[in-house]
């Protein structure tokens, strides 16, 4: 888990305007921001339903602006203060619709900031077009951008490719929108908060681009959903909300989280990558396998190698690495870790030799 900052008011709620209360915060001392800022929605007049009931929309004041130029102030002015707290390895992911997210764009790219991948949400259940003059809106667009263009940082391929039933994540993620339980209501039964975001969302944004340990910060605090999926995923969080209504709903939301013991192999998700390289020949030298053993070509058939002294296997008269004798016998992947097996008497079974590399891992930690 990564260090953090004994300055920081870590799992805590900021009431004010971002833009000030982010000066209070250090330079340089976040991990990871998810902003969703308002859209400023341009709402003309109140929209009904065909059974003529009032459609709940977002009319609240902080969604007003006289002007897009109002509109582009504030942007670029809480842009900046989050810019200034995110640390160089950092990312920053902001939330929009085709009301405002174009000029978000602009403004992110103006102040310098590198774009890694729009994503396009796809809402499983949009809200119907009443008037039956446009689309559907179906959809909001998440800019995922990093602080300096080149830098290192946080992407956990591994735990998308694993949430992706072991595909690659697509940059199109289907997700329903925040109902049923999940939608903080009132006394009244009426929804709490006009943009509540499913939490679906931020696990995935969260999971992705941070780490057990991260500062994730949250400008436009709301209900509190970052936070929640935060203390969920072992990460901390720092909520900025300018009402004091929802961010007392919001730390009430948070605290009823249960956060399990932080065990490892539950959180972090293995990068092969990254994992110590373990040479063929140590599984030799080790005594895992022994020089004249066989070696099986697969789960299944009759092609075998012979393991050399000098961590080569000998094939049809030809010697080479694990990956070169594989690459010899088929076209296609040549990785010999997961395409040789051994016998094992203990199972009476083939199993693949990458199991004695993991055991070899296992004793180095």
């Amino acid at each position: 888990m990564s260090k953090t900052n004994n300055k920081l008011p870590l799992d805590q709620v900021l009431v004010g305007d971002c833009r000030q209360m982010l000066e209070t915060l250090p330079e340089n001392s976040v991990d990871l921001i998810f902003a969703d800022p308002p859209y400023n929605l341009q709402l003309e007049g109140d929209l009904w339903r065909p059974n003529l009931t009032l459609v709940d929309a977002v009319d609240d004041d902080w969604d007003q602006f006289e002007s897009f130029n109002q509109y582009d102030r504030f942007t670029q002015e809480w842009l900046t203060a989050c810019r200034r707290v995110l640390k160089p390895t950092g990312t920053l992911w902001v939330i929009g619709s085709y009301h405002n997210i174009y000029r978000v764009g602009k403004i992110l790219q103006d102040l310098n900031f590198w774009v890694l991948n729009d994503v396009v949400w796809v809402k499983a259940n949009p809200m119907p077009n009443f008037r039956g003059m446009r689309y559907t809106n179906a959809h909001e667009t998440l800019l995922w951008v990093q602080k300096e263009k080149g830098a290192k940082y946080t992407f956990n391929y591994q735990a998308m490719k694993g949430l992706n039933d072991d595909l690659q994540m697509r940059s199109d993620w289907y997700i329903p929108i925040c109902t049923g339980k999940e939608r903080l209501k009132d006394a009244d039964g009426e929804k709490v908060h006009p943009t509540q975001k499913p939490e679906a969302l931020l696990y995935r944004v969260i999971l992705s681009s941070s780490n057990p340990g991260d500062v994730v910060l949250d400008p436009f605090f709301g209900t509190g959903t970052t936070g929640a999926v935060a203390r969920r995923l072992h990460r901390h969080f720092i909520g900025v909300e300018v009402d004091q209504k929802y961010a007392d709903l919001a730390m009430a939301r948070v605290n009823e989280v249960v956060q399990l013991e932080f065990y490892p192999p539950i959180y972090i998700t293995p990068n092969p990558r990254r994992q110590e390289r373990i040479p063929f020949g140590n599984l030799i030298e080790s005594g895992l396998l022994e020089p004249g053993q066989l070696l099986y070509f697969g789960t299944n058939g009759d092609l075998t190698a012979r393991v050399l002294a000098d961590g080569k296997l000998s094939f049809n008269g030809q010697r080479g690495s694990i990956h070169q004798i594989a690459k010899i016998i088929r076209d296609g992947s040549s990785n010999g870790w997961k395409l040789w097996y051994y016998w094992n008497e203990e199972t009476q079974q083939r199993e693949p030799i990458d199991l004695l590399r993991d055991r070899l891992r296992a004793q180095s930690t």
